[in-house]
């Protein structure tokens, strides 16, 4: 393969790439159902300027803002005329910018996967895909890229398509990235190593990962895919830790110092590129600067310069009289309640749910929450598993349930449903947005938000559907509500937790807490507490684990010095979490109406030690 500036620069030391376009771009007020390739025609000015802040944060590397400009993506905006002007004017302005910028610096041409699945899952045939390539790699041969990144891709015969197109027309260097999941596969299920082992036989100069998955994930990939590289140099480009929605917003939770951190182990482990994905901004680029510049040549160095709709008037409800749930009944009479999060399988087969549902009840647990859809992930639809586990266990069921995959019709079929199988404890909850790269075609719904869902459920207790036409025999819900302690704008979430109460939740289920005061001077903000309080408690097993959920998932906070000494506790980290579970389980009994575990990597046995400390 023919040499370039890139690749002579490439080995010379590590490179810097950008972080997000698509993250800046909507958080300059762009709609995130908006076109984002077009801004290269409409707003090039903005495009121009994102490119501007990473460069000055100290980039190597700039993609352009071509991710999805290929003939399937841009028809969905009525733009598939367009693919070679919107990637051939994408290209010019990320040239235009590094020649103000008066820096080494390289332009990358982003390719991104078709948007549509090939032949025989979806209807694309395989010349039709590798036509789409093809036109979107001649546009940005001709705004004058420096070498090509196919990104995000899950399939490894569509990157290879991507591939061969490419190379159908330009020799320029290509660096290839796969999306994996947290399980460390890509979404059609191919390890890091038999990803590697087909990147490396592929026409192409790097091979890498990006997307979907935060920094800790990454790093166990890299590590993974290092050895099969074949001697190509590998990239890792990780998310932001998981997206949090706050309001109609998405937030990434890696902090830039995080992110810094990990791109040094990697550099450290042998990755020649580190930069970011989604949620990745100029201030993470600017912090993982200092740690690349650890590893970079003093002279590679120096060429371096520095809404739900309004509710609507309804007659009033008449009052189920079904009886009373054993949840309900607990509740009111004060009694200390213990449940425990139960995830359906990724597959059709319950038996390893079942038997630790069956090791819990040995240990006194008589309730077990079925969660719907954590993350956006796929798995066993949440009515089944309930239903049987249930009928396995004889346990009683709380069971999630979300507004993101189904329509305003569906979730009234699936709670009319889930009543006649005689589900009752509902936790009405919003769900988590379908991460960037998962199922790229997947769309959430949102048709009403967890208060309208809350809504929803209390008018089918007085008989009616939303629109107010009966259902015959009102249902006998029991509905709970979702609570965030550790929100941004804590008074936003206490005054949604009351309008929850004033739709009709009857108890509240925290996110995990890790220090009681601070759930304490939360609740204190509200006076007296209108509904029960359930208490989220997430036992910890290592140092690692702890920085994971600190830093890449939505909705957990861990205090510091509870992962100081988790990091101090070394090898007994384990004993070291389940010790302060179990402490802070007592001083939640102490406390509050319940406690909601949540095992982690299916060790049902930790929790089940856990839960001694209330013998």
């Amino acid at each position: 393969m023919a040499t370039s500036p890139f690749l002579s620069r490439l080995g010379e030391g590590p490179l810097l790439c950008d972080g997000a376009m698509g993250t800046m771009l909507y958080a300059g007020g762009v709609p995130l159902d908006g076109c984002f390739d077009v801004l290269n025609a409409n707003n090039p000015t903005l495009v121009q300027s994102i490119h501007a802040d990473y460069l000055s944060a100290g980039a190597d590397l700039i993609e352009t803002n071509t991710f999805g400009a290929n003939r399937f993506k841009l028809a969905l905006h009525g733009l598939d005329a367009r693919v070679r002007e919107i990637n051939a004017r994408g290209a010019e302005l990320a040239r235009d910018v590094r020649q103000a910028a008066r820096r080494e610096a390289f332009v990358l041409g982003s390719i991104g996967p078709l948007g549509k699945y090939l032949a025989p899952i979806g209807t694309i045939g395989v010349e039709e895909g590798r036509a789409a390539f093809r036109e979107q790699a001649e546009g940005l041969l001709e705004g004058g890229v420096d070498a090509f990144i196919v990104e995000t891709f899950s399939d490894l015969g569509e990157i290879r398509l991507a591939v061969e197109a490419i190379r159908a027309v330009s020799d320029l260097p290509v660096v290839a990235q796969m999306a994996f999941t947290e399980e460390g596969v890509t979404f059609v299920g191919r390890s890091a190593v038999e990803v590697a082992r087909a990147l490396r036989g592929l026409p192409v100069h790097v091979i890498g990962a990006n997307c979907s998955v935060g920094s800790s994930v990454l790093y166990d990939i890299l590590e993974q895919m290092l050895p099969e590289a074949g001697g190509l140099p590998v990239s890792i480009q990780p998310n932001a830790g998981l997206p949090s929605r706050v309001g109609e917003r998405l937030i990434y939770l890696s902090s830039p110092a995080y992110m810094a951190e990990y791109a040094g182990k990697m550099l450290e482990a042998g990755a020649r590129i580190v930069g970011g994905c989604c949620g990745t901004t100029p201030d993470h680029i600017r912090a993982m600067r200092a740690a690349v510049d650890r590893h970079v040549p003093t002279r590679a160095r120096a060429r371096r310069v520095s809404v739900s709709p309004p509710a609507r008037e309804e007659a009033p409800a008449l009052r189920t009289t079904a009886v009373a749930t054993p949840l309900a009944r607990k509740l009111e009479a004060g009694e200390f309640l213990v449940t425990v999060e139960l995830d359906p399988p990724r597959g059709h087969n319950i038996e390893k749910l079942v038997q630790g549902a069956k090791l819990l009840k040995e240990r006194g647990v008589e309730m077990v929450d079925i969660n719907d859809g954590s993350l956006g992930r796929i798995r066993m639809s949440v009515l089944p598993t309930a239903v049987l586990v249930r009928e396995a266990t004889g346990l009683d069921i709380i069971m999630h349930f979300t507004c993101r995959d189904r329509n305003l019709m569906g979730i009234q079929a699936d709670l009319l449903g889930a009543h006649a199988m005689g589900i009752r404890n509902i936790l009405a909850i919003k769900g988590d947005p379908p991460r960037a790269g998962d199922y790229v075609n997947a769309t959430a719904i949102f048709d009403v938000n967890a208060i309208g869902l809350i809504r929803i459920i209390e008018g089918m207790n007085g008989g009616r559907d939303a629109t107010g036409n009966s259902i015959g025999e009102p249902t006998g819900f029991h509905v709970g509500a979702g609570l965030n302690p550790a929100a941004v704008d804590a008074d936003k979430e206490l005054a949604r937790l009351f309008r929850k109460v004033e739709a009709g939740a009857r108890w509240a289920q925290t996110q995990p807490v890790y220090d009681l005061e601070v759930l304490d001077r939360f609740l204190a903000r509200a006076g007296r507490l209108p509904i029960p309080i359930i208490v989220g408690l997430l036992p910890l097993h290592s140092f690692r684990h702890a920085e994971f959920l600190h830093n890449e998932v939505p909705g957990i906070t861990i205090p510091d010095a509870v992962r100081a000494r988790m990091k101090e506790a070394g090898d007994r980290a384990l004993r070291q979490g389940i010790d302060m579970a179990q402490a802070l389980l007592q001083q939640i009994r102490a406390r509050y109406a319940g406690a909601y575990l949540m095992p982690s990597f299916g060790r049902f046995e930790v929790v089940a030690e856990v839960l001694d400390a209330l013998r």
